[in-house]
């Protein structure tokens, strides 16, 4: 399958910083990548490594010349306290460039060395394989370490999130500025030709996103093949690698069939790009990147009056397919494949209905 230069350039940093690390870890990276996780995960994960691993040789908990060299019966013997020491250390170590203002890490990062470790650990000790056909070791240190993430009720949550959504009134009048009334703030003529060129372009893409609550990676990396009009669906691949097939509202299927309508007449090269959403920056179609879908999201909400905008991961929960695939992903851990998949069949009929219906009431008012 082809690949954007985004998703290149991931896997090209991956083969870099995995370079310094010792064999151990260059085989947990193989076998996730033929597990299918995330290239940017895995990426995320190496950074978390390097840090950890030279906190461990700075600190002088590890006796080795480099990271390279660091064995892994070092992890064996790793104490709990060590680990909570390093946490320790995450959370107080000011990261600002500059020396007279202190800045720490969010908890958001310190959670996510927790995850990388803890991953890595859990393949040390039960995925991999010595000559004697045992694991490397295994005693888990990670596994007495324990994530206090901040909770909220989920009333508490809805409000947070409701407090920065569109309703549905908003949402018409939302994808009808995109149309129209962006165009209209527009002063600069450049600026203006190049709304023109990409309107169908942008309205399509935030039309997906409220219309199948696709996430901008699923949007970014989406083929032409695997789009299907008369069926009203298109096979995405969620973050994992799990495939899946979502339905396209009625609406959001009408912006996409105008986009791709247009699509190799108004980008050059276009034709012969894989990937569905392009851009036209440097004379030939591309494919538009993650951050550029981020930006395009955030211009038009913060145009259309939501202060700064909203981002795309925000946008999507707006729509009802969101709650659909919580429910579906809820019920999972408890049904059958079989009873899932006659649960997608009659969500589907019910966001079907609720299609027919609205025809009716616009018919009948």
């Amino acid at each position: 399958m082809a690949l954007t230069p985004e998703q290149q350039q991931v896997l090209a940093l991956i083969e870099k910083r995995q370079e310094p690390m010792p064999d151990y870890v260059k085989e947990y990276i193989l076998s996730k990548k033929r597990a299918g996780l995330s290239p940017n995960t895995l990426l995320q994960y190496l950074y978390r490594y390097k840090h950890f691993f030279n906190w461990t040789l700075s600190e002088g908990i590890i006796s080795a010349s480099s990271i390279t060299t660091i064995p892994y019966t070092e992890l064996e013997v790793m104490k709990k306290e060590t680990i909570e020491l390093y946490l320790d250390f995450l959370k107080e170590e000011n990261i600002s460039q500059d020396k007279e203002i202190v800045e720490h890490r969010g908890p958001a990062v310190v959670e996510l060395s927790v995850h990388a470790l803890k991953a890595l650990f859990n393949y040390l000790t039960k995925e991999t394989e010595n000559d004697d056909g045992e694991c490397y070791f295994y005693r888990n240190v990670m596994s007495k370490i324990v994530l206090h993430t901040k909770r909220e009720t989920a009333n508490r949550r809805t409000r947070n999130i409701s407090s920065v959504l569109l309703n549905d009134e908003e949402l018409n009048e939302y994808l009808q500025f995109i149309k129209n009334g962006y165009g209209d703030q527009l002063t600069a003529s450049t600026t203006k030709l190049r709304y023109e060129r990409d309107m169908e372009r942008d309205l399509a893409i935030n039309s997906l996103i409220l219309g199948t609550g696709m996430r901008v990676g699923e949007i970014a990396t989406n083929h032409m093949k695997k789009v299907h009009l008369n069926k009203g669906t298109i096979e995405i691949t969620h973050k994992g690698g799990t495939e899946d097939t979502v339905l396209v509202m009625d609406s959001a299927l009408q912006d996409l069939k105008h986009y791709m309508q247009i699509r190799e007449s108004r980008y050059k090269g276009a034709k012969d790009c894989p990937f569905l959403f392009v851009s036209g920056y440097g004379g030939s179609a591309k494919p538009l990147s993650r951050r550029a879908i981020q930006n395009i999201v955030n211009k038009y909400t913060a145009a259309f009056g939501q202060s700064n905008g909203i981002s795309p991961h925000k946008l999507r929960h707006s729509f009802a397919v969101d709650f659909i695939r919580n429910v579906v992903a809820t019920l999972s851990f408890f049904v059958t494949d079989l009873v899932i998949m006659i649960l997608k069949q009659l969500l589907y009929t019910l966001i079907w209905l609720i299609q027919i219906a609205k025809k009716f009431w616009i018919r009948w008012n």
